[in-house]
């Protein structure tokens, strides 16, 4: 059943917050790390997850992987991502990963650059 291996994936804090990012743009792990002050492994970790659940696809860039959201995205994907931005509103992490990825957007450069996810200068973030 499509439907339970979505909320699988949705049923998790991390997951949550690159399906929130990955609706913004395509991303490389560098931009996540950057966006959710959050370890490489573990990021990689959640993306492999919702990648062999067919929730995103992942891009080779030269030694880099870009992610983004499966192409067709199913309904119940859909849906739950509209439900996923409304949240925004009320879910301080949403909107707090979404401001640091548009901070990024003019701060980061892994040399990772596509046309979705141009070139920028390297910016980390300290974690607290």
């Amino acid at each position: 059943m499509q439907l339970l291996r979505i909320y699988d994936c949705l049923c998790d804090a991390t997951r949550l917050r690159l399906l929130n990012l990955l609706a913004q743009q395509p991303l490389c792990v560098c931009h996540f790390e950057a966006a959710l002050k959050l370890p490489q492994a573990r990021i990689s970790r959640h993306l492999t997850y919702l990648r062999r659940h067919g929730l995103v696809t992942a891009a080779q860039q030269g030694p880099w992987r870009v992610y983004s959201l499966a192409e067709p995205a199913p309904a119940a994907l859909r849906i739950n991502l509209a439900c996923l931005q409304d949240a925004r509103t009320t879910e301080p992490h949403l909107a707090r990963d979404l401001e640091r990825l548009a901070q990024l957007a003019t701060k980061v450069d892994c040399a990772c650059a596509t046309p979705e996810v141009p070139r920028r200068r390297i910016l980390r973030f300290t974690r607290h």
